[in-house]
């Protein structure tokens, strides 16, 4: 198997523990009125490869499920992330050929 794509699984892996833990602090903090983190960081963890950890929270914890704008971004999110990999992945299979 090819070492960048252990990397990526490891990236997917571990940005989706962190972000799911953003997600549930947040939650938390929101039934407790206490400090929240930021919707933007939360999309950037989806961006950096914590989106399938954010889908979960989303649908686990039912946490930012309902708001629309945020869903919407979110989706872009990983449209964005997908995109870049997929053309990383593109590049790399042409370089080593």
């Amino acid at each position: 198997m090819q070492i960048w794509l252990i990397i990526l699984a490891g990236d997917l892996m571990l940005m989706s523990l962190v972000t799911l833990g953003f997600y549930a602090w947040d939650k938390r903090q929101s039934r407790n009125r206490g400090w929240r983190v930021p919707e933007s960081r939360l999309h950037v963890l989806s961006l950096l490869g914590g989106w399938p950890g954010a889908l979960i929270g989303q649908r686990w914890l039912r946490h930012k499920s309902v708001k629309k704008k945020f869903r919407a971004v979110f989706w872009l999110t990983v449209v964005v992330h997908v995109a870049i990999v997929s053309a990383a992945t593109f590049v790399i299979a042409h370089l080593q050929r």
